[in-house]
């Protein structure tokens, strides 16, 4: 055998790349065994939107909080400020809140990139999804995106970054048609509302580019001052989703996003469980969603 490889080969020559986790999928996949206990106990996940009330009632403990803000001295540059601080909306709480309540004991990082307005630039909102990448975050909850193009790039090697890292990113559909930047990339979980009111129940869709669908409409859910409100929104969905991401990571560390995805597409209200059988005659029609 030549002495040279192609390039990317390398790992997988002599000794091999070493032991790849391995599930061990049971017979049937099962909830308790996807979940373990289903606390998300030692998994980060990180609310990248307005900030976290630390204390609510519904929300708890945020174990680290950062803001990702104009640099003082560059305006082509951002800064990281470590320090407790508020939510400036109600949003990232009400996220937090729901994530909550589906994996009480995981670590949360308030990630704020949004002001009182719920706005912010696609700059500083994709600098704050590469601090999570690069900080151990294990779960990232986007309840946001953007419609800017310029950022599309960015945003595609983020998500890569992220995909090889083994960082979960559940990013939230945007409420109108329009582009939906991260959250139409197939490396990430991107969500939208469905019928019900049972956080336990999601659907797996296999059309993109909407691929999950979690409970998001008329929801209680925290706010700020302690409070709670009625809210509807695909932002809702993406929090419950990501709440079972976290389950799933809590009870398996190390697993892929696209293992995670196999387990959760198992686990779907509408996972057929026996196929049925198909004339090998006949062809299936198919039809696209407007």
């Amino acid at each position: 055998m030549t002495d040279i490889v192609p390039a990317w080969a390398e790992e997988f020559f002599d000794d091999g790349p070493g032991p790849a986790l391995s599930l061990a999928f049971p017979g049937r996949l099962t909830r308790s065994w996807a979940y373990g206990d289903g606390s998300g106990r030692g998994v980060r996940v990180a609310v990248i939107d307005s900030g976290i009330e630390d204390g609510h009632p519904l929300v708890g403990k945020v174990q680290q909080a950062i803001a990702v803000e104009d640099s003082d001295d560059d305006d082509d540059e951002v800064q990281f400020v470590e320090a407790p601080h508020d939510d400036l909306y109600g949003h990232g709480t009400a996220c937090a809140g729901l994530i909550r309540a589906m994996a009480p004991e995981v670590e949360l990082v308030s990630v704020r990139v949004l002001g009182p307005d719920l706005k912010g630039s696609a700059y500083n909102f994709a600098n704050g999804l590469e601090w999570c990448i690069d900080n151990g975050v294990h779960v990232v909850n986007l309840s946001l995106s953007t419609a800017n193009e310029d950022y599309a790039e960015t945003f595609y090697e983020l998500i890569d970054q992220a995909t090889q890292r083994s960082v979960m990113v559940v990013s939230a559909m945007n409420n109108e048609r329009k582009r939906s930047i991260p959250s139409e990339f197939a490396g990430v979980f991107s969500v939208a509302c469905c019928e019900g009111s049972d956080r336990e129940r999601f659907l797996r869709n296999p059309r993109a580019p909407a691929e999950w669908g979690a409970v998001g409409v008329d929801m209680e859910v925290p706010w700020v001052g302690g409070s709670t409100i009625v809210a509807t929104g695909n932002s809702f969905a993406a929090a419950v989703m990501a709440g079972h991401v976290a389950r799933v990571v809590g009870a398996h560390p190390g697993i892929t996003p696209w293992q995670a995805k196999t387990v959760l597409a198992a686990l779907a209200a509408n996972a057929e469980t026996s196929p049925p059988a198909r004339s090998p005659s006949k062809r299936r029609s198919t039809s696209s969603l407007s």
